[in-house]
């Protein structure tokens, strides 16, 4: 599918509460409510919250964004009343460095969903 275009899906129990979460602390464009989901748009990729049955969050990450700059995204998301998870992974229990120098934070939506912010040591690609 290389070359088409990526739409995530983001389960929510309460569509109004993720919404205000994605679009005003993460930043995310309101697109429309189509009648089956919240449509927004970051970066150029759908994401659609949506009020799947029996919703239960995973464990493992749904949604990440690469930034450039982690530490003030981490710092303004903070000031934002963001929590960040600390997995036992670093010193100051937010950011993970991986061996190849790549840095992960991880955090929870309103709704339980793991999400994440990265900055890439190297480009990707």
């Amino acid at each position: 599918m290389t070359g088409h275009a990526i739409v995530a899906f983001v389960p929510a129990r309460d569509p109004d509460r993720a919404l205000a979460f994605y679009t005003g602390v993460l930043g995310l464009r309101f697109v429309r409510d189509d009648g089956f989901a919240l449509v927004c748009e970051s970066g150029g990729t759908m994401v659609r919250i949506v009020t799947p049955a029996d919703f239960v969050p995973q464990p493992f990450t749904l949604l990440g964004w690469e930034v450039a700059d982690l530490d003030a995204e981490i710092a303004r998301l903070i000031a934002a009343g963001v929590t960040f998870e600390d997995f036992g992974l670093t010193e100051d229990g937010i950011a993970w460095t991986a061996p190849n120098g790549d840095r992960v934070a991880w955090f929870r939506d309103t709704e339980g969903n793991l999400v994440s912010l990265s900055a890439h040591a190297e480009p990707l690609g």
